[in-house]
């Protein structure tokens, strides 16, 4: 009887351990979704800005009141 119950409890500690192990798996994968998901709403919020900045630029007065460019050659040295 009393070996029975050394053995039971064993086989809890092991399970227990298991599931710890589980979790701390599982939380590492989290962390890694988060850490990546942080990266791509960085990368949107400069991508965001950068549209902003044109959009900004192409409907602003001083932008519209420049003349266009044209190619007016090279100084030869």
């Amino acid at each position: 009887m009393f070996l029975m119950l050394i053995t039971v409890m064993g086989m809890i500690y092991l399970t227990q351990g298991t599931k710890a192990t589980s979790y701390d798996y599982q939380l590492n994968e989290l962390d890694t979704e988060i850490a990546e998901l942080t990266a791509e709403k960085e990368d949107l919020a400069v991508e965001k800005a950068r549209l902003t900045s044109i959009a900004a630029a192409n409907d602003s007065a001083v932008a519209a009141a420049m003349p266009t460019a044209s190619v007016s050659g090279y100084v030869g040295e």
